[in-house]
């Protein structure tokens, strides 16, 4: 399924940032490498659970058990995917006062800053 960038208020608030990239994996593609025994589970709203390491509280995946797909939360893959975000979806939900649109960007710290 193709990534996006969610701008919903949820995904928004529950990732403390301007949008959240995800993306939808079907069930039978989808595996945990490691780590399976660490997760966490908040049902966010009726039928939907977010999944999150219960050791550093990164959300991993949401999971509504009806669908036939994940969705797994892209920036915390380790690895490149070999695919590229196609979209930004919820945009109606864009907040102005998070824009990136003409500041100044670093590639690490600002000028002057030790």
């Amino acid at each position: 399924m193709p990534i996006s960038h969610c701008h919903c208020d949820t995904c928004r608030k529950a990732h403390a940032a301007a949008f959240a990239t995800t993306a939808g994996v079907m069930r039978e593609h989808f595996r945990w490498l490691s780590g399976e025994d660490k997760l966490a589970r908040y049902e966010s709203s009726p039928g939907k659970f977010r999944c999150f390491c219960s050791q550093c509280g990164s959300q991993l995946i949401a999971d509504r058990p009806a669908q036939p797909h994940v969705i797994v939360r892209v920036a915390t893959l380790d690895e490149d995917p070999g695919k590229r975000p196609q979209q930004h979806i919820w945009t109606e939900f864009d907040k102005e006062w998070l824009s990136t649109d003409g500041i100044a960007a670093y590639p690490q710290w600002q000028p002057g800053r030790g």
